[in-house]
């Protein structure tokens, strides 16, 4: 299986209005963050196992994709013991296979690379 390794680790400067309070790959472009539009066009061809490098305001990304099915589906849930049940989903998404990664607050590309290597097997991957 194919991985996608995903920078998402940068402080985003560029976008400093938008990046204050969360990373670049949340900012919304049409209702979605900039990183679920990178995910499913590579989901488009197939490639579902996703490594994303975290650093800058990692937490929110993560707290993003921990959240996602309660977010995006029906579910049940019942309060007294915290149990909830999930309706399946028939999107793309419900294939994705996330690892997510914290690979340093100050790392640069190849070091976020190389944090990650213990996640890839064999000698090919893609990365953006």
């Amino acid at each position: 299986m194919i991985k996608v390794v995903i920078l998402c680790g940068g402080q985003g400067t560029r976008l400093r209005e938008e990046t204050e309070y969360k990373p670049k790959p949340m900012v919304e472009i049409g209702k979605k963050p900039i990183i679920w539009h990178i995910m499913k066009l590579y989901s488009y061809y197939q490639l579902y196992d996703f490594i994303l490098c975290l650093g800058y305001k990692g937490d929110v990304i993560r707290k993003y994709f921990y959240n996602y099915e309660i977010i995006h589906s029906d579910f049940c849930i019942h309060l007294g013991s915290k149990q909830h049940k999930i309706y399946s989903s028939d999107s793309d998404e419900a294939n994705w296979n996330i690892t997510l990664a914290n690979t340093g607050y100050n790392a640069m590309t190849g070091a976020r690379i190389k944090n990650v290597e213990k996640y890839i097997e064999g000698d090919f991957f893609l990365a953006t």
